[in-house]
């Protein structure tokens, strides 16, 4: 029913893959493309912009790549969601003047009611519900394989 974008989609699989994926080293965007298949061309512009709003942060240097900006506790799907919907500027047939009386004044309306109670439920899942999601399905994380304890 409710469509999402490839942008968006890889969006949320970025953020979720480097919670799930990271150890104590930032996770490179080869790693990324790799587990995830995300072509390149989408890849950059989806972290320059999750980094530019304060999801996640760059590490500049021969092993740098990118980490949560915050606990994945405290990053929702909607504020990705929001994000990579200003970045995608699609105007929204709800939000346009024009159209027939019921469209106007009863389609839109509960399209409208819809969406709110979808962003709703967005801003209600964290990065971290998704990760618990993954390990209850029995998905491996590479974190695992990248713990440092040295001191």
């Amino acid at each position: 029913m409710l469509r999402i974008s490839k942008k968006l989609m890889f969006a949320i699989e970025v953020v979720l893959d480097i919670a799930y994926n990271a150890g104590s080293e930032p996770v490179q965007s080869g790693e990324i493309t790799a587990r995830q298949g995300i072509p390149k061309r989408y890849l950059e512009q989806v972290l320059q912009a999750l980094v530019r709003a304060g999801i996640l942060a760059g590490v500049r240097g021969p092993r740098g790549g990118y980490r949560l900006a915050r606990e994945r506790r405290r990053i929702t799907v909607g504020e990705i969601v929001r994000i990579v919907r200003a970045l995608e500027q699609a105007t929204d047939p709800i939000e346009e003047a024009v159209g027939a009386e019921l469209g106007r004044q009863v389609v839109r309306p509960l399209w409208a009611e819809l969406q709110e109670d979808c962003m709703r439920r967005l801003d209600q899942t964290t990065i971290e519900d998704l990760c618990l999601r993954a390990h209850r399905a029995g998905i491996e994380s590479e974190a695992t394989h990248k713990l440092d304890f040295s001191i």
